[in-house]
C-alpha cells in the first residue's frame, strides 16, 4: 500500500495545520476476502475496504440466511412449513422470496417450482454409493408438486400436508440481493460476492476502475475452465448446469436439476444455462426454469423480462445467447 504525502515549508504553524487538513489523502483500499460453507456450498465474499470487518459481518448474514431458509434444520421457516398443518407465520424474508418465487413459477408454467420436495428428498447426489430413487416413488411424489397450492398472505405461508418447499433454485440468488444491499448500505463500492457459483459484482474493481470479468464455466471441463466471460457491473451472473451436482451410474449421468412435472434429471440437450440480471433472485429462478424448458421455450421466457439475457450451452457445443448478452461477452472460445 503506498501512502501520498504532502509536505511544504509553512512559516505559520496555524496555516500548516489548515494545510495538512485540506489535503488529507484517501488510503488505498485493500482487497480482502472471507470464506465460509453456507448454503450447501463454499462461499467466498470480497470486497476492497480498510478491515475486513464488514465481510465477517456479511458471512454471519450468511449464517442466519442459512438457518432461516434451510429445509433441514428444525425450527427454520421452511422446516415449520414443511412439519406443520395449516397456516405458518414466517420471516418477511420468507414471504419475500416465496413471492418472487411464485411469479417465476407462473411465468415459466411450473418449470420452476418450490414445491419439489417431495421429489428432491428422493434423490442423494453427495453419496459415495449412488442409487436410483424407486420410480413408482418418484411418480407419487411428482404429484405432490404444485406450486399453485402454495399461498403466501402477508408473512404467512400455507401449503397442504402432503406438500413441502426446497428453496434450492432461488435461495441463493435472493441471500446474494440481500449481501448486495448490505455492502452498499455499509458504503463499499467494490465486492464480489460468489455463493458457489452464484455471482453477483458490487460496483467496479477498484484497482482500475474497470468492470468485474466474470468466468463461466465450460461444462465438459474437469478443471473448472471457463467457456466465456462476461464483463460485470452490478449485475447478477447465475449458471445452472449438469455438472454441478451429479453422479453418473451405469453409464448415464443423473444431476439435481429435476423437471417438476415428472421428478427426473431434465435432458433437453443443454449442458448449462447463464442467466444475467440486475437480481439475482430472479437469475437464479430463470437460470432452473430455463434449463428445464431447453433453448426455445427458455428464449421465449427470457422475452417476458426486459433487462435480463440468458446464454445456453448445449451439450453439443452449440451456444445460443440474447443480443444482451452478446453485448457483455468478454471473450469467446
Amino acid at each position: 500500500m503506498v501512502q501520498i504525502r504532502y509536505a511544504r515549508k509553512i512559516l505559520a504553524l496555524s496555516l500548516a495545520l489548515a494545510f495538512l487538513t485540506g489535503c488529507q489523502q484517501t488510503k488505498a483500499l485493500e482487497k480482502k476476502s472471507v470464506v465460509g460453507f453456507y448454503f450447501d456450498t463454499v462461499v467466498t465474499l470480497t470486497a476492497y475496504v480498510d478491515d475486513d470487518k464488514v465481510l465477517k459481518e456479511a458471512l454471519d448474514e450468511c449464517a442466519r440466511y442459512d438457518k432461516l431458509f434451510s429445509r433441514t434444520v428444525e425450527g427454520s421457516d421452511i422446516w415449520r412449513v414443511n412439519n406443520t398443518t395449516g397456516p405458518v407465520a414466517v420471516s418477511p424474508e420468507t414471504a419475500e422470496m416465496l413471492t418472487d418465487a411464485l411469479k417465476i413459477a407462473a411465468a415459466s408454467s411450473g418449470a420452476f417450482d418450490v414445491t419439489v420436495e417431495p421429489e428432491s428428498k428422493l434423490w442423494n447426489f453427495n453419496t459415495d454409493d449412488p442409487k436410483l430413487p424407486d420410480a413408482a416413488a418418484l411418480k407419487e411424489a411428482a404429484a405432490h408438486v404444485d406450486y399453485t397450492k402454495l399461498s403466501v398472505s402477508g408473512a404467512t405461508v400455507t401449503l397442504p400436508d402432503d406438500m413441502g418447499l426446497d428453496l434450492g433454485g432461488i435461495a441463493k440468488g435472493y441471500i446474494a440481493d440481500k449481501l448486495y444491499k448490505f455492502f452498499k448500505d455499509k458504503g463499499v463500492t467494490s465486492a464480489l460476492i460468489n455463493l458457489g457459483g452464484n455471482v453477483l459484482t458490487v460496483g467496479r474493481r477498484a484497482t482500475d476502475n474497470q468492470p468485474w470479468v466474470v468466468g463461466i464455466q465450460d461444462p465438459k471441463s474437469e478443471n473448472g475452465t471457463n467457456k466465456l466471460s462476461v464483463v460485470a457491473e452490478d449485475l447478477s451472473v447465475v449458471t445452472s448446469g449438469n455438472y454441478e451436482r451429479y453422479f453418473i451410474l451405469d453409464g448415464v449421468r443423473y444431476h439435481h436439476l429435476l423437471n417438476p412435472k415428472t421428478g427426473w434429471p431434465v435432458n433437453e440437450g443443454l449442458d448449462s444455462v447463464t442467466i444475467l440480471s440486475k437480481s439475482s433472485a430472479m437469475g437464479d429462478a430463470l437460470s432452473t426454469a430455463c434449463y428445464v424448458l431447453g433453448v426455445e421455450r427458455g428464449m421465449e421466457l427470457i422475452k417476458q423480462f426486459p433487462g435480463i439475457d440468458a446464454i445456453f450451452i448445449a451439450s453439443d457445443g452449440i451456444i445460443t445467447m440474447t443480443d444482451g448478452a452478446k453485448a457483455l461477452v468478454a471473450n469467446e472460445p
